[in-house]
């Protein structure tokens, strides 16, 4: 079998396009994968066009050399806007292999091992940053059966925030905490916002609402900082998802003070380095939540390497949370049921796209997610500042 051709899809979800490819075989089985990237969508798109002599004509089957070919042979680092390309190749394989030997993905890389997954809800806070209206929303996500669920109450703070609005954060926390009793899983959002000193502040204030982490506290190009407060922080830290290699993982692990990691198949070039993640997490104790804020075929990349790892601890899930037409853009959309994932039984990753939906829908360069601006939790797009 060989790939003959490519074909990229972008779709205009309000607050993030997101980009898919169908990649073409000469046996007549395609694959789709995604590449979604906040606020690179056609950068994503013209990377997988750029690379395609690289895998254009290959065999499908050879993941390990197809990767090798589009990142190690390059030479040149591109990050996640790379990692994305990628992945959106890789994944489309993965999706070929599965359906060529009629499996499901999760069955090649381990075996199910998990009969359905425990989910946190994201993407469910959106309107005004006041304790009230976010803890009515989190009354909503515990009604649809969720017993977890995440937000990034602190804003638009970038590294320190003034008393007043570190109060206002605090009280949301306290809010949504109340809202939902004591046996729902919260997990603190923090976005690469703070300092290591202020990152240990809020630590310390938000520890009696027992948050199940505190993720990506500090910068995650500053592996030091993150490590310091893991050490001395009073509840879990939580991060990986901003990384785009496996060896960014290993000198993390290699501190052994962080022991929830959430890598993102996305950056880092597709769903088998990210398995490669999980596994080594697994080698120090650690667990695994692979970050997941994309599109539908991100949520069913992910559903394939938490089910064959028995070292995941919770699932993300946007879906429910995102555009009222997201379940039309893809045949099977992954379900949730009273807060746990089900996991498909289908060849390859169990989902194909909606052509016709996504021509509804196109690209709008306003589409990103401004997570520094006043007002991004409303999460209307550039065009809502």
């Amino acid at each position: 079998m060989r790939i003959t051709d490519v074909q990229t899809i972008i779709v205009g979800n309000p607050w993030k396009n997101w980009m898919f490819v169908r990649l073409e075989t000469d046996e007549g089985i395609h694959g789709i994968g995604e590449g979604t990237l906040n606020a690179f969508a056609k950068t994503v798109e013209a990377a997988v066009h750029e690379l395609k002599q690289r895998y254009i004509g290959m065999d499908p089957f050879q993941i390990e050399t197809l990767v090798q070919r589009m990142t190690r042979d390059v030479y040149s680092e591109g990050g996640q806007i790379h990692g994305a390309a990628v992945c959106a190749i890789e994944t489309a394989c993965w999706d070929i292999i599965g359906k060529a030997v009629n499996q499901p993905v999760y069955n090649l890389i381990g075996g199910r091992y998990h009969e359905s997954l425990r989910v946190y809800a994201n993407g469910w806070y959106k309107g005004d940053r006041d304790p009230e209206t976010v803890a009515a929303q989190a009354k909503d996500v515990v009604a649809r059966g969720y017993t977890a669920m995440k937000f990034d109450p602190f804003g638009s703070s970038h590294r320190i925030m003034d008393p007043k609005d570190r109060d206002l954060s605090i009280a949301i926390i306290e809010a949504v905490r109340d809202a939902v009793g004591p046996n729902v899983d919260l997990f603190i959002e923090g976005h690469c916002r703070f300092t290591v000193s202020e990152a240990l502040q809020i630590a310390e204030r938000i520890a009696p609402f027992k948050p199940g982490w505190f993720e990506e506290p500090t910068h995650h190009m500053n592996i030091d900082a993150v490590v310091e407060v893991a050490r001395n922080s009073p509840v879990p830290i939580a991060t990986g998802e901003s990384f785009s290699s496996t060896h960014q993982f290993a000198e993390l692990f290699s501190h052994n003070a962080v022991h929830i990691v959430q890598p993102e198949p996305l950056n880092l070039g597709g769903l088998w380095n990210c398995r490669k993640v999980v596994g080594m997490a697994d080698a120090f104790y650690a667990q695994s939540a692979p970050h997941q804020a994309q599109g539908p075929v991100a949520t069913a990349i992910t559903t394939h390497i938490n089910a064959s790892s028995p070292n995941t601890y919770v699932a993300e899930l946007f879906d429910e949370f995102n555009v009222d037409w997201e379940a039309e853009l893809v045949d099977h959309p992954v379900k949730v049921v009273d807060g746990y994932m089900q996991i498909p039984d289908r060849p390859g990753l169990g989902l194909d796209l909606n052509m016709d939906v996504a021509a509804r829908y196109p690209y709008n360069e306003k589409n990103f997610l401004p997570l520094f601006d006043e007002g991004w939790e409303r999460r209307t797009g550039a065009s809502g500042k």
